[in-house]
């Protein structure tokens, strides 16, 4: 099992493994699940989502269809977004990185968040927050697996947030992956929805491989599915609110067989409103942001392709 980690990692990290040097590896066959989101009322969803707002544009339709089959939601946040510099520009009105407001506009993310997860149905105590750095998930699974990183936007080693689930725990990739692992062992997911490693941020690609690696130590494989949200230059187009439209597939997701999940209208409506009260990341990225308000959303029964 270990093994079988560590080459799948190797791949998707393109060749780090807990600060390993790089080198190229190919990752062993995954078995495909008979179907793409198996729901019902003995569902308990796991939504990993990078930074707040995520898990709305990825899985809105999904988490409420769990929701009314009677199955369970829980959605696990592995930062709290506190490394954006256009919100700190555009929402915290400053040209310089201050720790002090990356990490106020880091509160106002996680309220945010709370709020989008109400609009969908899912309970306060399912969610988890864990607060690593915005931006610093991969260097923490592969340079800092043991030695503490520190964020070049907030100044922080440890996490700085009280009501994460573990704060002042040093920014390692061992403490990351002890605290996914202590979601896992609450949620006891039946279904994962994670990012592809194949999105083209480094945040996303990250919290996939953690989810990947979390799994494969669990032997649950099968029971991961996989979405992206940064598909491609100028993906999803076209660009702004189109409610019409069909969610079309990422350029990044060639080869990755993604099948459209239709929504219902009101799943579409709810998915909307959930979006927008991200009002931080609306500020500055509405017309990205709406993008995902589509018809369908697209998951993935496999990691990378052919695979």
């Amino acid at each position: 099992m270990r093994s079988l980690i560590l080459l799948l990692i190797s791949a998707l990290a393109a060749g780090y493994v807990a600060g390993a040097p790089r080198t190229a590896a190919v990752p062993p066959k995954l078995a495909a699940p008979a179907t793409l989101l198996p729901i019902s009322a003995a569902t308990s969803l796991l939504v990993v989502s990078p930074h707040p707002d995520d898990e709305s544009l990825c899985c809105a339709g999904a988490i409420q269809r769990v929701l009314k089959a009677g199955g369970h939601v829980s959605i696990v946040w592995l930062t709290s977004g506190d490394g954006s510099e256009l919100d700190l520009l555009v929402v915290e009105k400053s040209l310089f990185i201050k720790p002090r407001k990356l990490r106020d506009l880091a509160q106002r993310r996680m309220e945010e968040s709370h709020e989008a997860a109400t609009i969908l149905g899912v309970p306060a105590d399912h969610l988890y927050f864990l607060g690593y750095p915005d931006r610093g998930i991969f260097p923490i699974i592969t340079d800092y697996y043991i030695t503490p990183y520190r964020s070049k936007f907030t100044d922080a080693t440890a996490v700085p947030y009280p009501t994460a689930l573990s704060p002042g725990h040093a920014y390692t990739g061992q403490n990351l992956e002890h605290d996914f692992e202590a979601v896992l062992e609450r949620v006891h997911p039946t279904l994962v929805l994670a990012p592809s490693p194949r999105d083209s941020h480094p945040d996303h690609r990250a919290t996939g491989i953690v989810a990947i690696r979390a799994m494969a130590r669990r032997s649950e494989l099968s029971k991961m599915r996989y979405w992206m949200v940064h598909g491609g230059e100028l993906w999803p187009t076209p660009r702004g609110y189109e409610p019409d439209l069909e969610l079309n597939p990422p350029p990044l997701g060639h080869g990755l067989s993604q099948t459209p999940f239709k929504l219902e209208p009101p799943e579409e409506q709810r998915k909307r409103q959930a979006i927008s009260a991200y009002r931080t990341q609306m500020e500055v990225m509405s017309s990205f942001l709406l993008s995902f308000v589509r018809t369908s959303e697209l998951y993935s029964i496999n990691p990378m392709p052919g695979h």
